[in-house]
């Protein structure tokens, strides 16, 4: 019973490091899932040396995890002003301030996103 509970305590752990490398870099990959899943694998099999087949099932789960965070992210437009947007993640507790430059400058110039053009 106790190696199944410290197999259990290994998997999240792994999975949580796989999470926050998801988070991290989920801008970099915005066009392509795969290569970004195949990253975060071999983020986990290279850096914390985990079983390749372990690496993939934690890295699918991880990203379930990453699409419910996503999911739930909100625009406070209250908070917001014309330079400066404040998402809230309500579950976690947390709001995090994005200067508006940099949605921008990260996003729209790099290519991500889609143009709207105004009615007239």
């Amino acid at each position: 019973m106790n190696n199944v509970s410290t197999d259990m305590d290994y998997q999240d752990t792994i999975r949580a490091a796989a999470l926050v490398f998801l988070e991290r870099h989920q801008g970099e990959h915005l066009g392509d899932l795969g290569q970004f899943l195949s990253r975060t694998i071999n983020h986990l099999v290279e850096s914390l040396e985990v079983q390749e087949i372990l690496a993939m099932h934690l890295v699918s789960l991880a990203y379930t995890d990453l699409v419910e965070i996503n999911i739930r992210a909100l625009i406070d437009r209250q908070a917001s002003s014309d330079c400066t947007v404040v998402i809230t993640d309500p579950i976690r507790g947390c709001s995090w301030s994005v200067p508006a430059y940099l949605i921008y400058e990260h996003l729209i110039a790099a290519g991500h996103g889609t143009r709207i053009t105004p009615a007239t």
